[in-house]
């Protein structure tokens, strides 16, 4: 009988505080509870942080594991009766890279009937053709194991999660709202400071100041209209009086109230005309510095970060032609993708995931609108083919929005959407 490979990634299940909350663990339970129906030749291999070891701080070694287990008792009996009935393979990845370094954790996970392979790669065959899995961390900076397996080896990515990531579980409580627990789902991290930013504005400030500010922010730019129209009525080229403040008054107490915001508002808009250009020039120089260093910003950030694994791939393919499809997690974005013939998939994750959304002001700060992407990707082989199928199982998140929030991005496009085919097939 044919073997057939299920995959996923990427669940961070574990973690101080707030960190420990896992948003899917009914849904991965189901998944479980569905792949026990398949035969002894189906395997699940969850391709790297399958636990948040970095983020769990206060216990070393193979306590993590005994700490998550017993806070996630039940998700842990289901790994123990799903991997009764088929093989679960997981992979080391950075978060929980002690997997790859202390080898108590085999016998430890085989309690669970969870299977650790703690290799960089693994190699599976279907239909005649290879497919290469990995996380896919040593191909970042932040997070690759110079040594793999070197227990010594410390990466920046694990300071950074361990003493920043793990504190925000710990503080999330402080917040007038548990915001600070999303830190992780923030993707990518060069967004972190526009994130604070926004949940400062939108959740913690004062709201006596967030409503003196609000009618000038959202009147900032009718402001801007009223400017440009005095100007233009003053220079006589508009035949009107509409922006004088004579018609203002006509108004009553209404229109001197209106008036006088358009008057803080004219003072901010020609200080800002006034450094416009000096600041443009600036921004200007700036970014060209930024890209002469190698570094990017927005749409030409996430695409170099892509870039960086399709090149992994292309050289994968180049040394070994018999590998079809090159598979990893890490950066949290699923994708499927095919060059020459052949297939790279990233199996992205089961956290929360923040879409950064524009407010229809754009004074305002950006939106960060909270969804998941629960998916596998399933292998198998079909007619001496080759064919992959990819699923999304439904998850439903509170949108944990303001009404302010809610309000800003009414009608706006929410590019959650993961443009992946259902079905796929690799020709022999």
């Amino acid at each position: 009988m044919n073997k057939e490979y299920y995959f996923i990634s990427d669940l961070h299940i574990g973690g101080d505080a707030e960190l420990d909350i896992c948003d899917f663990e009914p849904e991965l339970i189901g998944f479980l509870k569905e792949l026990e129906n398949k035969d002894r030749e189906t395997e699940l291999i969850i391709v790297g942080d399958v636990f948040g070891f970095w983020e769990l701080t206060g216990t070393d070694g193979v306590e993590k594991l005994d700490v998550i287990a017993g806070k996630h008792r039940e998700l842990f009996d289901q790994f123990r009766k799903t991997g009764e009935m088929i093989t679960i393979t997981i992979l080391p990845g950075n978060h929980d890279y002690s997997l790859a370094c202390e080898s108590v954790f085999i016998e430890a996970l085989a309690e669970y009937n969870l299977r650790l392979e703690p290799r960089e790669h693994i190699i599976r065959e279907v239909a005649g053709k290879k497919i290469w899995i990995e996380h896919g961390s040593q191909y970042d900076s932040f997070n690759r194991a110079s040594e793999f397996g070197d227990p010594y080896v410390t990466p920046i990515g694990y300071y950074i999660t361990n003493h920043i990531v793990s504190t925000t579980g710990r503080q999330a409580t402080f917040g007038k709202s548990q915001w600070l627990k999303d830190l992780e789902s923030v993707q990518p991290l060069e967004h972190i400071p526009d994130w604070f930013l926004s949940n400062y504005y939108y959740r913690e400030m004062s709201p006596i100041l967030r409503w003196i500010m609000l009618p000038f922010l959202l009147l900032f730019t009718v402001s801007l209209v009223a400017f440009v129209g005095m100007i233009l009525e003053q220079q006589g080229i508009l035949g009107t009086s509409i922006f004088s403040r004579e018609f203002l008054d006509s108004f009553g107490i209404f229109g001197k109230l209106f008036g006088l915001i358009l008057m803080v508002d004219f003072v901010v808009i020609s200080f800002l005309i006034l450094l416009a250009i000096p600041l443009g020039l600036i921004f200007r120089d700036i970014l060209k510095t930024l890209r002469r260093f190698g570094l990017r910003t927005g749409k030409e950030l996430d695409q170099q970060k892509t870039d960086v694994y399709l090149e992994a791939a292309r050289k994968v393919f180049s040394r070994d032609p018999e590998v079809a499809v090159f598979l990893f997690g890490h950066t949290h974005n699923p994708f499927l993708q095919k060059i020459d013939g052949r297939i790279i998939i990233n199996t992205g994750t089961w956290l929360k995931r923040l879409i950064r959304i524009r407010s229809w002001n754009r004074l305002m700060p950006d939106i960060y609108y909270p969804t998941f992407c629960l998916n596998y990707f399933r292998i198998f082989e079909e007619a001496g083919r080759m064919v992959i199928k990819y699923q999304r199982i439904p998850h439903a998140p509170p949108s944990g929005l303001t009404l302010l929030q809610r309000v800003l991005i009414l009608g706006r496009k929410r590019s959650d959407l993961i443009d992946i085919p259902a079905r796929t097939v690799i020709e022999s």
